[in-house]
């Protein structure tokens, strides 16, 4: 079982920073692939970047160079760097683990929201 905290949400101007942090419990974190997911009220949950347990990452489209995922294997955290924000980045963002794909054990969720 992997449990895993969100930190780091909050309001930012648009254009703005934040950093998000998700520490995870367990002796296995090195392992284990994580992503960070976003869901804004009305909206699909969706992949916003991932990290593998190699350090290969990925991001979606509308992230892209904006957004930096990262690891610390000693701490047992993954980190989302988000750099000029957009109103659209408003959402929940949540963070997740698994083995082999980063959706079998998931965060409670934290809130960002970009101000125009």
């Amino acid at each position: 079982q992997v449990q895993l905290v969100e930190s780091g949400g909050g309001l930012v101007q648009a254009g703005g920073s934040l950093r998000l942090s998700c520490a995870a419990s367990g002796r296995t974190f090195s392992r284990y692939a994580m992503g960070w997911y976003r869901q804004a009220p009305g909206k699909e949950r969706e992949l916003v970047a991932a990290i593998s347990s190699g350090g290969s990452t990925y991001y979606g489209d509308s992230v892209k160079g904006r957004f930096t995922i990262s690891r610390d294997n000693v701490k047992n955290t993954v980190f989302l760097q988000m750099n000029s924000l957009k109103p659209e980045d408003t959402a929940v963002y949540y963070c997740a683990a698994g083995p082999q794909q980063p959706h079998d054990y998931w965060g409670q969720g934290t809130q960002v929201t970009v101000s125009s």
